[in-house]
């Protein structure tokens, strides 16, 4: 990812609106964000706006804007979050001409929010390193397309699929199997991907996408998806995507899904433990890393770590508890916020309240592992210090963010 283009004026400027940026980066991206969307409503169509109202899609910006400043000297530092952006991207069927779209935007954002500070030469320089990482962007997702379309049974853009199967998994949880509507070959996918599924919803202005982790192992004919009903919090509406999923998707419906995607994937090689940690429905991912590896006949130490409300929401518990009883490497434990009477009488509910360090200490004997985590920001966070007051190599620790990427380096 070469910047010999950018002259050394421009990097040196670039460089120099960094602190501008950790300043006021969230005002920029959010005055963008309205700014865009004012001037091109059709990309409502691709944004989720609920990540916008949470302030997640905008911070998620500013740490990508402020990342691409700081490193302008050497892009090569912020690859890892170019693919899982592109990823996301390419999954979501961004097209090169929307590029300047956001760059003109993203620039009159910069000049309407610092005023004085945003001069010519400061935005003459953004204009040309955007247009340079831009380009990085549309070359690494044309890759990717052609990558997804040129495999085994992949596609290029949307493809139906047909609910086969709707099945409850918890009280707000419920899994989808989906196979292909013109019954052609289905492309497999790393354990760990996610798909795009479009809906188009009766009164709703705009179409809406949502991306979901595949939940079970591939080559199994099916693609499953695993949904929790977003049921509202505070002042976020209830999610309109996953209660249309859960109320008005039904067998024999049809969806229209984008081939898989995504950089949070199983690492198969090597002998050390595999420790999967999940809350709440971030189980999703790594029940296909996990079963993907029982599917494999994998002899590896396997410990599956928990966290739910109680057994009420709890996804997938029985399947997880049958495997562990059966298969000698594999160990099960789990975490209660408020376990109910029942709950208490589990052999696998091994604590009560939040995972903390000390409950991760007595059950994993050999912290010399392969971390993999997903669920909620606050518990990813608590997971992720831990691991790093463990002295855990950084290239032993993997974790996905529903969303948005963010940052789990704690404020």
């Amino acid at each position: 990812m070469s910047t010999a283009t950018l002259s050394q004026e421009t990097k040196q400027i670039v460089k120099a609106t960094v602190p501008i940026l950790a300043e006021h980066g969230e005002a920029i991206t959010k005055h963008f964000y309205k700014r865009m969307f004012s001037h091109h409503p059709e990309l409502l169509n691709i944004f989720n706006q609920t990540h916008q109202k949470q302030g997640r899609q905008p911070q998620a910006l500013a740490n990508s804007i402020y990342a691409a400043a700081e490193h302008i000297d050497n892009l090569e530092a912020i690859l890892p979050v170019v693919s899982r952006i592109a990823h996301k991207h390419r999954s979501l069927n961004i097209k090169p001409e929307q590029y300047p779209i956001v760059g003109e935007n993203l620039l009159a954002a910069m000049r309407e929010v610092l005023g004085d500070a945003a001069s010519d030469d400061v935005l003459e320089a953004w204009r040309e390193a955007y247009e340079l990482i831009a380009d990085v962007f549309i070359q690494v997702e044309k890759k990717m397309y052609e990558e997804a379309s040129q495999s085994p049974g992949g596609w290029r853009e949307f493809r139906s699929f047909v609910v086969e199967k709707k099945q409850r998994e918890s009280a707000t949880i419920t899994s989808f199997y989906l196979k292909p509507e013109d019954g052609k070959a289905l492309a497999s996918y790393k354990p760990g991907q996610y798909i795009t599924v479009k809906v188009t919803i009766p009164g709703q202005e705009h179409t809406h996408m949502r991306q979901y982790s595949l939940s079970d192992a591939p080559e199994k004919g099916y693609y499953r998806i695993t949904v929790k009903r977003e049921e509202g919090d505070g002042d976020l509406p209830p999610g309109i995507v996953s209660n249309y999923l859960h109320q008005h998707i039904h067998e024999g419906d049809v969806l229209e899904i984008t081939a898989p995607a995504g950089d949070f994937t199983l690492q198969e090689e090597g002998e050390r433990p595999i420790v999967f940690i999940s809350g709440g429905v971030g189980i999703t991912p790594l029940m296909s890393m996990f079963n993907t590896l029982m599917q494999r006949g994998v002899k590896r130490e396997v410990i599956f770590i928990h966290a739910a409300i109680n057994g009420f929401y709890h996804a997938m518990h029985d399947h997880l508890a049958q495997t562990a009883s059966q298969q000698e490497n594999v160990h099960y434990a789990v975490c209660y916020e408020r376990p109910t009477p029942g709950d208490r009488m589990n052999p696998f509910m091994k604590k009560e309240g939040f995972i903390d360090e000390s409950f991760l200490r007595s059950i994993l004997h050999d912290r010399e592992a392969d971390f993999y985590f997903c669920g909620p920001v606050p518990f990813m966070k608590t997971i992720a210090q831990i691991l790093k007051d463990w002295d855990v190599p950084e290239q032993q620790v993997h974790y996905e963010f529903f969303g948005p990427a963010g940052t789990l380096a704690s404020s």
